[in-house]
């Protein structure tokens, strides 16, 4: 009988860095989480490492929690990558087809085709996904190997991202002794974790509100149609609070916390905060209605972006399956409401779907990264074990190069 295999996944974000170590089957491939370990992320700002010593400290101490949790010890994991550096581009690959049938050599070299287009010198190809071939003037195919014809073109999403940032992520993580089996784009990984193969053929938005940036990946037809990174998140709403209110950021975020809501129709004019409640300093008292429009207006922003990205690629209000919200900033009161109005789409929050094990721990929506990251390693193994080539994608790490490992089912 098979040995179950340990998979790992850290997620390295811009308020927790977490980590989660699951048993997967060796017969049916199913998840089971036995480690999870968070830890306030310490030198990371707006999503990029300002001090790699406290990166490395922040790492180290998540990966000892979920270690220690789950009885045993990984020296690889899929890691995110994350912050608005992020950068997706259209691209398209074309070649002649050497024999009478297209074969996986084929594919790989229509990938590589699409992959030489001008990109500035610290950029560099972090994942190509290919959202549809055409053969001849077959147009729309989603899997050409074993279908004959002369030309293949490929329509591909290029996921790119900043060099030094990713540098610093392999070297962090090398630190602590942990080689990166793959990066993958935090909006994947988030998408991965909570979206159905049907949400993602009707066609469905995931959207990610982190610490300093929101994250859209939008699937259509069983492929990833757009995704973008938004300069905008949760700790922008405690900065409007912090100046609206003339308050402390460690005191705005509590506000935030404790009394924060998107709908400041449901508040008195003459409703109170009294300020000594929550900290040592104050002692003045502030209308919670001031409170909640605040929160109100930057929410507002944030699903706007989001509805302006949809427009320009003629989604806007035309995805059935909707909405669905992802990370720690969702949970304030009135998000859900305040997401249908702005983005006139169904908007349900995402819970992580397929695993199993401490679920009391991992059933939150703010671990949807995290557990995307798994559940995509568990994928791209399985594609792996069909002995399929690599292909090498610009080195960008020296152990990362199996040609599926990035593709996005």
């Amino acid at each position: 009988m098979a040995k179950d295999q340990l998979i790992a996944g850290i997620d390295i974000g811009g308020s927790k860095v977490r980590t989660v170590i699951a048993e997967v089957e060796a017969e049916t491939s199913a998840l089971n989480v036995i480690g999870v370990g968070i830890e306030e992320s310490h030198g990371i700002r707006k999503g990029n490492i300002v001090d790699i010593n406290e990166t490395i400290k922040s790492i180290s101490r998540s990966l000892e929690s979920a270690e220690r949790m789950a009885g045993e010890s990984v020296d690889t994991a899929f890691v995110s990558v994350s912050g608005h550096h992020l950068k997706a581009i259209p691209s398209r690959g074309v070649v002649a087809i050497s024999g009478q049938e297209i074969q996986q050599e084929d594919i790989k070299r229509v990938l590589e085709a699409a992959q030489t287009l001008p990109l500035p010198m610290n950029r560099i190809i972090i994942r190509v996904i290919p959202r549809s071939f055409t053969i001849d003037n077959q147009t729309n195919v989603k899997q050409p190997i074993g279908m004959s014809g002369i030309r293949l073109e490929v329509d591909a999403e290029i996921i790119t991202g900043i060099g030094p940032y990713l540098k610093n992520i392999e070297k962090s993580t090398h630190q602590v002794g942990i080689d990166i089996e793959d990066c993958i784009p935090s909006p994947l990984a988030s998408a991965d974790a909570v979206l159905s193969k049907r949400q993602r053929e009707l066609g469905v938005v995931s959207i990610d509100v982190g610490l300093s940036s929101t994250s859209i990946a939008v699937y259509e037809e069983g492929t990833l149609l757009h995704t973008v990174v938004i300069p905008v998140g949760g700790e922008n709403v405690t900065n409007d609070i912090a100046i609206g209110l003339r308050t402390s950021i460690d005191v705005a975020e509590k506000l935030k916390i404790e009394y924060g809501s998107c709908n400041p129709n449901e508040v008195s004019d003459h409703e109170e905060i009294n300020l000594s409640l929550i900290s040592k300093l104050d002692n003045h008292k502030i209308s919670k209605k001031q409170l909640i429009e605040i929160i109100e207006a930057r929410y507002h922003e944030i699903f706007s972006l989001v509805r302006e990205e949809l427009g320009k690629i003629d989604r806007d209000g035309k995805l059935p399956s909707g909405a669905i919200l992802t990370g720690s900033s969702i949970k304030i009161a009135g998000c859900m409401d305040l997401a249908r109005n702005v983005l006139g789409l169904p908007v349900q929050i995402g819970f992580p779907q397929d695993v199993d094990g401490i679920v009391d721990r991992i059933d939150d929506p703010s671990f949807a990264t995290m557990l995307g990251l798994i559940t995509m390693g568990v994928k791209a193994e399985r594609r792996r074990s069909f002995s399929l080539k690599s292909l090498n994608l610009g080195d960008t790490f020296k152990n990362v190069g199996n040609f599926f490992k990035r593709l996005v089912p």
